[in-house]
């Protein structure tokens, strides 16, 4: 599966967030990551359905990738798709009935996906795996960008790595926090396809550079 650079936009320039997005795409990232937290779930409060409206409405046209750090999540989900999301993932936590809440994702023309903190088991991935299109495992605790990998999530990355070959079906295996140009090639070889970078990229000089060398890291290790 073709590895996918997903910029984190809680680490862009909020004041000229349409043309930030656009200036990373035009680097060469693949999706547009989205980090919705709600001060409840996580302790931080970002961005809701009206950004991803308006990036639309921008003319971003790649595909937005939005991880629901919000408790209850069922409540919200139609209104990001409305907005143009294109996956929509979700801690199991915060949903009393995960088949539903991934049921109503895809009802709604969405691509679901599960998130997995760094203390979550992946026991959830035994009876829904099936109906996912994208496993996110967090190598941070969420809530704040700029935070180191946990080298755990290594170990993590590889088990659900091996449910996903082991189920048969193309879904997609997403790493978010801590990515950076230096341990990219170890996350890609323990299984990662789908890789979100906040500080990395955006607070780098040259947007295409740093773009460029997190692929090259990503190639040299799984070819």
């Amino acid at each position: 599966m073709e590895a996918l650079i997903a910029p984190s936009i809680l680490s862009a320039d909020f004041a000229r967030l349409g043309d930030d997005v656009n200036a990373v795409l035009d680097a060469g990232a693949d999706v547009v990551h989205f980090d919705v937290m709600d001060n409840h779930f996580v302790p931080n409060l970002t961005i809701g359905p009206l950004i991803c409206e308006a990036l639309r409405d921008h003319g971003i046209t790649a595909p937005i990738d939005v991880h629901l750090m919000v408790d209850p999540v069922d409540r919200i989900i139609p209104d990001f798709a409305k907005a143009g999301a294109s996956y929509i993932t979700f801690h199991p936590e915060a949903s009393r009935h995960v088949h539903r809440t991934i049921s109503l994702i895809r009802e709604h023309g969405c691509k679901p996906g599960l998130v997995f903190n760094p203390a979550t088991p992946l026991t959830w991935l035994e009876h829904v795996i099936w109906e996912l299109d994208m496993v996110l495992i967090m190598s941070v605790n969420p809530g704040f960008g700029g935070q180191e990998f946990i080298e755990s999530s290594l170990a993590k990355l590889r088990q659900a790595r091996e449910m996903i070959d082991d189920s048969g079906h193309e879904i997609r295996l997403e790493i978010d926090g801590g990515v950076k140009v230096s341990n990219i090639g170890e996350i890609a070889a323990a299984g990662a396809d789908t890789f979100v970078a906040g500080s990395a990229i955006f607070g780098s000089d040259n947007y295409a550079v740093t773009i460029a060398e997190l692929k090259s890291e990503i190639t040299a290790a799984v070819s």
